[in-house]
């Protein structure tokens, strides 16, 4: 694991992010004080994705209603058809 000063951090961050990228783990020290460490993003579960996508679905429902109509009434009414 390399280790980089913070000064040195702030000025190649950039560097740093593709180092990152590519796998590795970077400790970033303040006055030789491990303080931060930069580790790749794991990607998120499919169980968080789910969760997600149906909080989502549930703020745009709040914020445009169905003005009383079901969900089940338009799953019945597209069915006559």
């Amino acid at each position: 694991m390399a280790t980089v000063g913070a000064y040195e951090a702030r000025t190649h961050l950039a560097a740093l992010l593709e180092r990152v990228a590519k796998g590795e783990r970077i400790t970033i020290t303040k006055h030789g004080v491990p303080v931060a460490q930069l580790v790749p993003a794991q990607p998120a579960s499919d169980r968080e994705k789910r969760l997600g996508a149906i909080a989502e679905l549930r703020r745009l429902r709040e914020k445009h209603p169905l003005n009383g109509v079901t969900i089940r009434e338009l799953i019945d009414d597209g069915r006559r058809f």
